[in-house]
Order: C-alpha cells, then structure tokens, then sequence
C-alpha cells in the first residue's frame, strides 16, 4: 500500500497547527489589505482580519499561485507516493479547475479532487479520505468515493448583517438598509458547487429554529433516514468572529438533535474568504453524513 498524502487550502477552516496534529498540509489563502499581501493564518491571524474588516480596509481576495500549488505536491511527492488535494469547491473558485489542469502532468499521483466542499464540511472530507487511505483505497479510488458522496452534506449561514455584501456588490444598498431596519436575517444555503439565498427571518432566535429545520429535513428526507436513523450523521457549527454565540449553538443543537443519529458535533470559524462576504456575526451549521464503514473499494475502480 503506497503513502498517501492530504493536501487542501485554509478555506477548509483547518489552521496549520491543526494541519500538522492531522498530518495535512495546508496552503494559506492570500489577501491583498490596503495594499499589503498576507496570508492566512501566517502573517494574519483571525483577530487581525476582522479588526481590518471592521475599521473598512479594502480586502481582496486571491487563491494560492500556480507555482506554489505545484511545488507543494513536488515536495509531498519526495516523501509519499501519492496526493490528494482537495481545495474548496470548484463553483466558488477557479482553485480547483486549475489544480486539475496542472495535475495532468503528474501521470496519475496527484488526484484533484471536487467534491464541492467548503469549512467544515471540506474539513470532514479530508478526514474521511484519511480514513480511507487507512483502509487501503489509492488516491484516484479516495478521489472517486469523495466525488460520488459529494451531495451527502449541506450547509445553512445566517449573516449578522449585509453589509459586506453591500459592499461587494451582491445586494443592492435599498435593500440592505431594509432588511437592517427590519432586522432580517438572511440565511444562505451550500449544497453542492453553489452559495444560493436559502431564507430570511426577523432576528436570531427565528434563524436558527429554520436552520435546524432545514438540518432535520436534510437527514430525513436527502439521506433517506425517513424511516429509521440507519445512517449516522456529523454535524458542525461554523461561525465569524462569535465564538461564544457558536459555543451555545453548539448546546442547543445538541439537545434538538437528541435521538437522531449524530456522530458528534464539530465547531470552527469560518474561513477569512467566507468571512470577508458574510462579516462577523455569521452563524452555520452543516451536517455530513457519515460515509459507509468498510473499504468499499469495488465501488471506486
């Protein structure tokens, strides 16, 4: 069995402390602040971007250079046999669609995959295909099994205000300063490649019980637990800047889940190229189901 190695991009939420505890490399994401270059989680932490973000600074957002996306899988190349890299969904960036063009000329050890993650559950991918490696599947079965569970997961983002989406561009200023007025709290949905509107709701108390809602709909009906619970889920909670606010969601999600078939229960903060769309105060909670036990490995030649 060859040795494998796990790539992705800090758009997963993973730090690169955590990278180095899991055994997976991380690439920073680069940001342009007021015209200085960064990168995340190297010479920019969490508490620095959202003092930035709220003091106005201009934030562009960029994706890791060519160059450093092919010397990484070189260098992971010298110690492993293969590598998987799995950057963030290929329907909110160009990542992955690049990352695939130049692992053509790695004749099959190096394996692109776009299984539309992004956070935590871009995170449990990276854990699954670890797991999977364990079990003895190569790099293109791992890629294969991720890519055909790439619809086991959804993601729900309650936004504490639009401001930055306002100011990206996304929503008009008319209706932003409407919905502020009326304390609406849009809710924005992943499932699959795309961030689509999802609902919207007067304060957070309303956000939440629709989120949940939507959670519960998701493990009833898209993963066929209609009628028993057969099939485990994770769940995650993901948030911008609101620590606390994410630690007492995680407490109420655990007594509204109680009796379905969770796993556990994961929390992080979003990624800075999230946060810079959503600003701070933005909740999420996601579910992954659980993949099948067993190597599985007929299912992926």
């Amino acid at each position: 069995m060859g040795k494998i190695a796990f790539l992705t991009d800090s758009n997963s939420g993973i730090t690169q402390a955590q990278g180095k505890e899991l055994g997976i490399t991380v690439l920073p994401m680069p940001f342009t602040i007021d015209g200085k270059d960064y990168l995340e989680d190297i010479n920019l932490t969490q508490r620095e971007f959202f003092d930035m973000l709220s003091n106005d600074a201009d934030i562009h957002t960029s994706q890791p250079s060519p160059a450093e996306v092919i010397d990484t899988w070189k260098k992971l190349l010298k110690d492993y046999d293969e590598v998987v890299h799995i950057p963030m969904s290929s329907g909110l960036s160009s990542t992955c669609a690049n990352a695939r063009t130049f692992a053509e000329d790695f004749d099959g050890r190096v394996q692109v995959v776009d299984n539309q993650r992004i956070s935590v559950t871009l995170r449990q991918s990276l854990l699954d295909g670890m797991e999977m490696a364990e079990n003895g599947f190569t790099a293109a079965q791992i890629r294969a099994r991720l890519e055909e569970t790439k619809f086991d997961s959804s993601i729900y983002i309650m936004l504490n205000t639009l401001k930055f989406l306002k100011k990206g561009g996304r929503i008009t200023p008319a209706a932003a300063a409407f919905a502020e007025l009326l304390n609406l709290k849009p809710i924005l949905q992943i499932q699959g490649e795309k961030l689509d509107a999802f609902s919207k709701c007067r304060g957070v108390k309303q956000a939440k019980n629709i989120m949940i809602n939507a959670i519960k709909n998701d493990i009833e009906h898209r993963f066929n637990c209609k009628d028993s619970f057969k099939t485990q889920i994770w769940l995650e909670v993901a948030h911008t800047d609101n620590d606390e606010a994410a630690a007492q969601f995680v407490r109420e999600i655990s007594e509204a889940f109680d009796g379905y078939p969770i796993k556990a229960i994961h929390a992080d903060p979003l990624s800075l190229s999230i946060a810079c769309h959503t600003g701070p105060g933005a909740l999420a909670i996601a579910c992954t189901r659980v993949l099948p036990e067993g190597k599985q490995i007929e299912s992926c030649l």
